[in-house]
């Protein structure tokens, strides 16, 4: 099968057909009770649907990496019972990948060289997504130190979201043309999830709703680049007693290692699975069999957040914001 490859692991091109299913995180700090949610739903859509789940250590951002992450959240999977299919795989390993799909959208036209510097930028409309491109460069910059720009259209950018229903976006006016290589010479997240979920097949996307309003602009990018649109299913954040939701920037600690049974139940709970009392008793593989059988995402329907309440995360690792 073709593959992007490097010397730090491999992606290669999945089946057609079957159910892929991936849990992507980030190096930025240790596995933390949020993202602990988001792998737990994303496993149990694969196994109870029959089909693969991949691990994909999403390292394309070496300044924002946490020295020593990637293990720390490798041993935390592998503690709480995860088992993945395959090697575990890492976005660097398909830049070159990355630097065909950036060269097919500058050779469609549909992309173009941005020399706008945040001085430049500092007098643009902002909307619910941030910033929105005025479109300075669409005809051309002779700037030396350039980002690359995929150029929009206002026509509605809509899909069918398993739990939250429809959505939509006029990109040109709601986020403007987006960056899909840096300045500094990195590719952007959006350009490099859609890359590699396409290399592996990805048929389901199951993440927190936080990176929901991302889906339009990588819809997008399947589009021009003539890819299969996977599926996508965004579970509500969990939050915590001030409202905030549970991540490194707002004071998530890692996952307890020696409190996996506690903490997998607390997360079934979070998801609404309404597990037994008695399964906190129980072996990490007896919870894991209890969940693929009782498992039921559609409970989750509509909500957009999850209040943790009296669930004891201080054992599963969360703290809350100080």
């Amino acid at each position: 099968m073709p593959s992007a490859s490097s010397e730090i692991g491999t992606i290669v091109t999945g089946k057609t057909g079957a159910y892929v299913g991936r849990f992507a995180p980030s190096p930025t700090g240790p596995l933390h009770f949020g993202s602990l949610l988001a792998a737990v739903a994303s496993y149990l859509q694969a196994r109870t649907s029959d089909g693969r789940w991949l691990i994909r250590v999403e390292d394309i951002d070496p300044p924002r990496e946490q020295a020593g992450a990637t293990t720390l959240i490798l041993t935390a999977l592998e503690r709480y019972g995860f088992e993945w299919d395959g090697p575990v795989t890492y976005q660097s390993a398909s830049r070159d990948a990355h630097d065909e799909a950036v060269a097919k959208l500058c050779d469609l036209d549909v992309a173009y060289c941005c020399g706008c510097s945040r001085r430049d930028l500092a007098t643009a409309s902002h909307g619910p997504l941030g910033l929105i491109y005025p479109g300075n460069c669409r005809n051309g910059s002779d700037a030396e130190d350039i980002a690359i720009r995929v150029r929009t259209t206002d026509r509605v950018m809509g899909f069918d979201d398993r739990l939250q229903g429809r959505q939509s976006q006029r990109l040109e006016s709601e986020s403007g043309d987006f960056v899909v290589r840096r300045r500094d010479g990195l590719i952007a997240y959006q350009l490099a999830v859609v890359v590699d979920d396409h290399l592996q097949g990805v048929t389901e996307i199951v993440r927190g709703i936080d990176l929901m309003d991302s889906t339009p602009r990588q819809l997008w990018l399947q589009q021009l680049l003539g890819y299969r649109e996977p599926a996508y299913v965004h579970i509500p954040v969990a939050v915590n007693a001030y409202g905030q939701k549970l991540s490194k920037s707002h004071g998530a600690g890692a996952v307890s290692l020696d409190s996996a049974r506690e903490s997998l139940v607390a997360a079934l709970t979070v998801l609404g699975q309404a597990p037994p009392p008695e399964l906190a008793e129980a072996s990490v593989s007896d919870i894991w069999a209890w969940a693929r059988e009782n498992w039921d995402i559609g409970v989750l329907r509509g909500r957009t957040e999850i209040a943790v309440g009296d669930i004891p995360l201080a054992r599963a690792g969360a703290c809350p914001a100080a």
